[in-house]
């Protein structure tokens, strides 16, 4: 079972319509028992970095994402893929769950609008599980703030006026900018991908 964590600010719904929709057993819980026994975890992630990092503070959850995460699959979605790095500068600096080495800071894209709204290709920098049979496709972006952080952690970057990183991987850990759940069948292949990740463990 995946656990999906409904902490209050998350796309959990498209998130969780996609997966029953690959007949992936999911549950949407903010129960620690749960999360603790899933076999996978997707973090989802709407909205700003402080407000997020405080309902998961809230919520009592953030250790045990610390602790969980490296020992399974784990996604984080969006927003929930900028809380895996060490601290964000959306309205102030916040510590993230410190998951990944990286800074999230307001992209400078020159005369290009924000947020940056829309399909934009996926550049592969190293190959992962998460991308297999996907290739360099185009995926779907909602968002103004982008990771920074070392290209040994970033299986893909796309193009939004500069490299942006918009996969993550680190171990079992994996953080994805785009959203696969609204990126059509690209996006489901990379769910089903993850899934695939949770069943072999």
């Amino acid at each position: 079972m995946i656990a999906i964590i409904d902490y209050g600010a998350g796309n959990i719904f498209s998130v969780k319509n996609a997966l029953d929709y690959l007949g992936v057993k999911a549950e949407l819980t903010k129960d620690k028992s749960d999360i603790i026994n899933a076999d996978g975890i997707i973090l989802p992630g709407v909205g700003a970095f402080p407000w997020a990092m405080n309902k998961l503070n809230e919520s009592g959850l953030v250790d045990v994402i610390k602790e969980q995460a490296p020992q399974k699959p784990f996604l984080g979605i969006c927003l929930g893929m900028q809380l895996l790095f060490g601290k964000g500068y959306e309205f102030e600096e916040t510590d993230g769950l410190g998951l990944i080495d990286g800074e999230v800071k307001l992209m400078e894209t020159g005369n290009l609008p924000l947020p940056h709204i829309g399909w934009n290709k996926l550049e592969i920098n190293h190959d992962c599980e998460f991308l297999h049979g996907v290739g360099e496709t185009y995926v779907y972006f909602v968002h103004s703030y982008a990771a920074e952080c070392g290209s040994d952690s970033v299986s893909a970057y796309t193009d939004y006026g500069g490299k942006r990183t918009a996969l993550v991987n680190r171990g079992t850990i994996y953080g994805a900018q785009f959203h696969p759940e609204k990126s059509g069948a690209a996006g489901l292949r990379m769910l089903r991908n993850f899934a695939d990740m949770v069943n072999k463990g």
